[in-house]
């Protein structure tokens, strides 16, 4: 067990690296207003990938040592999912808000735990599923189909929050073969070759202050990776997890008081039920 004060410093970390995403998600969804959402997560992945190269260069080893994987086709799939994955969120964000966004994406652990099973052969006792029932039922409660108020746009974000529990489910395949280290280096370098493939194209000359923009959306992706690394090094993953819905939060005060978004009592109460659903999840898995 790590000592109280580490546990307490990886939490604060946690909540930080949280409130770094959501005024990430903001400033994604400002730039995605006004140029493509392709373009605009290739740029960011430019950076990504700097970042990831100078970490692993200092690192021991090497960058030798960061690109030597055992698995390395399944390395360079979860970068390219998880880079496809950033785009259908950020359109979500510019589609529905980072509210609405938000508390159906909410639902990823819970998908995870539903897939946990078959894709990794762990097993989900009778618990989880009944929590993951109860978190789906949140997700009903705030798309309220049959009620007039269900929009086909409400399907982005769930399919953003499958692709991105998809991608934890790989990465906790991988990190049975490789390190950390070698994941994290795929993951940027994987995606920006993806993404500046597909995205070029799409290229649109962007004016001075978005470049201010843009260059405030690249530092918190790297501020943001970087406070979530040194949150791991301080607590254990079950530990900090749970406070990792605070994006939720933070994203929902940036999307109301920024662009005016709307908080209706049904999405607050399906988040809750998400979240309370994800939080006994976690609970769970930690007891396993």
């Amino acid at each position: 067990m790590k000592p109280r004060s580490a546990q307490a410093n990886g939490i604060l970390l946690m909540i930080a690296t949280t409130f770094i995403f959501a005024v990430q998600d903001g400033l994604s969804r400002h730039l995605a207003e006004a140029y493509p959402v392709m373009m605009v997560v290739m740029i960011r992945y430019w950076f990504f990938a700097a970042f990831v190269l100078t970490i692993a260069a200092r690192a021991p080893g090497g960058l030798r040592a960061a690109t030597r994987s055992k698995k390395p086709l399944l390395q360079i799939f979860r970068g390219v999912l998880l880079a496809a994955e950033i785009c259908v969120a950020v359109q979500a964000f510019v589609l529905l808000g980072l509210v609405e966004a938000h508390a159906i994406f909410a639902c990823y652990p819970l998908i995870i735990a539903a897939l946990s099973g078959p894709v990794l052969g762990e097993k989900v006792g009778w618990r989880r599923w009944a929590a993951i029932g109860v978190g789906f039922c949140g997700i009903l409660v705030i798309l309220r189909p049959g009620f007039g108020v269900f929009a086909p746009a409400a399907v982005v974000p769930l399919v953003a929050a499958g692709m991105f529990a998809l991608y934890g489910l790989l990465t906790r395949a991988v990190s049975r073969h490789d390190s950390s280290a070698t994941s994290f280096f795929y993951t940027g370098t994987a995606g920006a070759v993806v993404m500046t493939a597909a995205a070029l194209w799409q290229w649109v000359p962007m004016t001075a202050p978005d470049w201010g923009w843009m260059a405030m959306l690249c530092l918190t992706g790297a501020l943001g990776h970087w406070t979530l690394i040194k949150c791991y090094e301080f607590a254990e993953a079950s530990a900090v997890q749970p406070f990792a819905y605070f994006q939720l939060v933070f994203a929902s005060a940036v999307g109301v008081i920024f662009w005016g978004d709307i908080l209706p009592p049904a999405t607050i109460l399906g988040a809750a039920i998400v979240v309370g659903a994800g939080l006994f999840t976690l609970w769970r898995e930690r007891q396993a």
